[in-house]
């Protein structure tokens, strides 16, 4: 599928998110983990779908520096994903602010997005939007992928969590082997991985994506998504 130069179709690329000596310990751990799973799709564990070994680490003692590392490189994706589509707050959400030394509450434009400091604009991040729990997935040469096309939302979650949903992001971990794009259908675009390099992009259909199949050496990725809070907290003061 041919790469499309300077599309403006809502997928950001950052490179080198993670330092490269971060992400090989993160793949020596991944490897000596003895807390690997089958990875799952969100109807449970279907390997013609996706082939996989998992790790979730949000909450766990043992992996916490790896997740806060990631995140802190998430979170500096996403200011500069807003900075680029502000509209994926704004279009949502019609935000107010009260402008500096105070005055009535006036609704953010697109406009005013270029302006604001990194900590203005990651506080609005954190206000609006969480992250998810991370997984860290092992994909063997030549067997492993995630060769099914598929979007990032699913409403069988009774808690609708899932539906919270707004981005999702991944951060490659290696690069030493052959294939294992991530590849999206209606953007006729394929990220060929590179040690370091935080992906961003829209979670529902019209990002339907697939992880190919690497050749040549295993792939490790971690992974997850930018949800919405949720409205009781969203909305308490309203």
């Amino acid at each position: 599928m041919p790469q499309t130069p300077d599309a403006d179709d809502f997928i950001l690329v950052v490179p080198d998110a993670l330092p490269r000596d971060l992400c090989e310990a993160v793949v020596a751990r991944i490897r000596a983990s003895d807390a690997l799973r089958p990875g799952q799709v969100g109807g449970g564990v279907f390997p013609e779908l996706k082939l996989s070994r998992d790790v979730s680490i949000s909450g766990q003692p043992a992996w916490k520096d790896v997740e806060q590392a990631l995140n802190l490189a998430m979170l500096d994706g996403l200011t500069r994903y807003l900075r680029r589509w502000p509209q994926a707050l704004i279009a949502p959400l019609m935000l107010q602010h009260q402008p500096p030394g105070g005055g009535a509450l006036r609704r953010l434009t697109a406009e005013d997005f270029p302006d604001m400091d990194a900590g203005q604009l990651g506080g609005l991040a954190r206000h609006c939007l969480r992250p998810g729990n991370i997984n860290l997935q092992w994909y063997r040469a030549g067997e492993g992928g995630y060769p099914y096309w598929h979007c990032e939302l699913y409403p069988r979650d009774p808690g609708c969590e899932t539906l919270h949903r707004h981005l999702l992001w991944t951060v490659y971990l290696n690069d030493d082997f052959d294939e294992g794009e991530t590849e999206f259908l209606f953007q006729r675009r394929s990220i060929r991985p590179t040690t370091g390099a935080l992906l961003i992009a829209p979670a529902g259909f019209t990002h339907t994506h697939r992880g190919n199949r690497p050749q040549g050496g295993d792939k490790f990725i971690a992974t997850s998504w930018i949800l919405f809070q949720r409205a009781e907290r969203l909305f308490a003061a309203q």
